[in-house]
């Protein structure tokens, strides 16, 4: 009888917040980034258009006390609004001034980007509610990841792009060409369903903590770890087709976060097993592990080092012409202007020291959000969740050194679902404690009670 209440309830839940969130996260990273909805007056992706709606779901839900949402903030949400505050108030003062019809138009489309994304870290905060519906979202965030993963694994392997069968009759193809395989200094490469083989990379090395959590702790929940060890292999084996040095070293910084907060004993499990990955595919993939390793050491000779490099001058330049507010979000973009492979020179350019302010801030409150519950939870599975958003929501700071992040829809909207997840997390272990320093209270009025009751009696 309990088996089958179960069940009930199980197929009796109604779709909520994470359903919603599930659902862009699966659209997010799945549909092929040069697609867009065709009609509009501007390009925006499916992705995109969920992200609006969730914001238009949010803000209208906040008006009733009956849907579920959260009330109240904290500090994760806090710095969310501090953020949107930000940024359309360099909207604001960009459009104040002069700008040309095509410059203005596009600060329009950043604006509504930016508002999208938003939506996406608004509707994570607010109405994703409670641990179960967390790890809903967080698990489809795992299976898109090895839809992503099989995607680039074929790219690499048979030289078949499979993401131009991946499209609707309401999709079209913007103008941004996406090679399939490409090869650059003899090194072949894949970007899977993303724009770049950078964006791919980065964005592997951010999901795989979150199969190797899931894998960690499934016996916990009566589940078998095995799906979930195969889910970290394959998006480990999509983050070497991404062939990329940002996704080298954000699989790096990930790593060094979780070694920080790891027991000994997991520390030298996981050396065990990156060791017998990296066999594997020295065997069944010869030369990709030589790739890399040409890379890094051809870093003195290549050319887009060179040339990064070359632009830091030029965005100094350019910065010191307006450094606090910048020149505006989205006005400063190819072929018209030169390309900054740097977000850091792109938002000093286009939103001086306020935007770098708010970019570097909305990170680190979302790895502050992930600390903190860290710190105040005792459940070992909260904890090590914890530590795996702070590893995840960290790697943007060191990405954006190497290329325009902003400028990549994909991982910019999944850095914005990362900062969302840390305040969900957040708001669970703080209601938890809470409720904690409520009991004594509600048990000593509970007593009273009772001996009210007995004395009457």
């Amino acid at each position: 009888m309990t088996t089958i209440a179960s069940l009930d309830t199980t197929f009796e839940r109604r779709a909520d917040g994470a359903t919603l969130l599930g659902v862009c996260v699966l659209v997010l990273l799945l549909t092929p980034a040069r697609l867009v909805l065709r009609g509009l007056p501007m390009s925006l992706t499916m992705s995109d258009v969920l992200g609006l709606f969730t914001l238009t779901m949010w803000m209208c839900a906040h008006l009733t006390t009956t849907l579920g949402m959260a009330k109240g903030g904290n500090a994760v949400r806090r710095g969310i609004f501090a953020y949107a505050l930000a940024i359309v108030f360099l909207y604001g003062y960009a459009a104040y001034g002069y700008l040309p019809s095509d410059e203005l138009n596009s600060a329009d489309h950043s604006l509504v980007l930016a508002l999208a994304n938003l939506g996406l870290a608004l509707g994570m905060c607010d109405a994703v509610r409670g641990r179960e519906r967390l790890d809903f979202v967080l698990k489809a965030l795992v299976v898109a990841g090895v839809g992503m993963a099989v995607v680039g694994a074929i790219q690499w392997i048979f030289g078949f792009d499979l993401t131009g069968y991946m499209k609707l009759p309401i999709l079209s193809s913007n103008d941004v060409e996406v090679q399939a395989v490409e090869a650059r200094s003899g090194i072949q490469r894949v970007p899977a369903t993303t724009g770049h083989p950078i964006e791919f990379g980065v964005i592997m090395a951010m999901i795989l903590p979150f199969a190797i959590h899931y894998g960690f702790h499934a016996r916990d929940r009566g589940e078998s770890p095995r799906r979930w060890w195969a889910a970290a292999a394959v998006i480990a084996a999509g983050l070497m087709f991404a062939v990329s040095r940002s996704g080298v070293l954000a699989v790096i910084t990930v790593g060094f976060v979780l070694f920080l907060g790891w027991p000994n004993r997991r520390r030298f499990q996981s050396l065990g097993v990156v060791v017998i990955f990296l066999a594997v595919v020295k065997v069944l993939f010869p030369g990709l592990l030589g790739a890399f390793y040409t890379l890094f050491t051809n870093i003195g000779r290549d050319d887009s080092i060179r040339y990064r490099v070359h632009d830091y001058p030029n965005a100094i330049e350019e910065f010191w012409r307006s450094p606090w507010f910048g020149r505006g979000i989205g006005t400063w973009y190819a072929p018209k202007h030169q390309v900054f492979d740097n977000q850091y020179l792109l938002s000093l350019v286009e939103a001086g020291v306020l935007g770098i302010a708010a970019f570097v801030g909305l990170v680190l409150i979302g790895v502050y959000g992930a600390v903190r519950a860290r710190y105040l939870s005792h459940d070992p599975r909260d904890r090590n969740l914890a530590l795996t958003l702070a590893a995840a929501t960290i790697v943007p700071l060191g990405g954006a050194v190497t290329f325009d992040l902003l400028a990549f829809p994909q991982i910019s909207s999944l850095m914005f679902v990362m900062v969302g997840a840390c305040c969900v997390l957040l708001r669970i272990v703080e209601d938890d404690r809470r409720a904690m320093a409520r009991a004594p209270e509600d048990t000593k009025a509970h007593r009273g009670f009772s001996r009210v009751a007995q004395g009457a009696e």
